[in-house]
């Protein structure tokens, strides 16, 4: 098993523009057959070392999270997280 984090911090912060993009990241529910499981979750502390959004998915295996790289739903979202983040984060892990 395979947990992928990634962290963004987007270039408008506002509350409507956070809801937006974890719309667009839950989206990804019940479309990409590899993701076992996936969490979106928008930060309440507004910290300054606050990202604004966290996405969590579990896969089966590393060909899984590839295929998920590459899997049309997930490249939607690449589509739009390359028009608001202004930086993000990642780390994969075996579990």
């Amino acid at each position: 098993m395979i947990k992928h984090i990634v962290f963004f911090k987007l270039k408008d912060r506002s509350e409507e523009s956070v809801a937006a993009t974890v719309a667009v990241l839950r989206n990804m529910e019940g479309k990409i057959p590899q993701l076992l499981s996936i969490e979106v979750g928008a930060d309440i502390l507004h910290s300054e070392r606050s990202f604004d959004i966290a996405l969590v998915t579990v896969v089966a295996s590393l060909e899984d999270l590839q295929a998920y790289q590459v899997h049309p739903a997930h490249k939607e979202v690449i589509a739009h997280i390359n028009e608001v983040k202004d930086v993000s984060f990642a780390v994969d892990y075996e579990l």
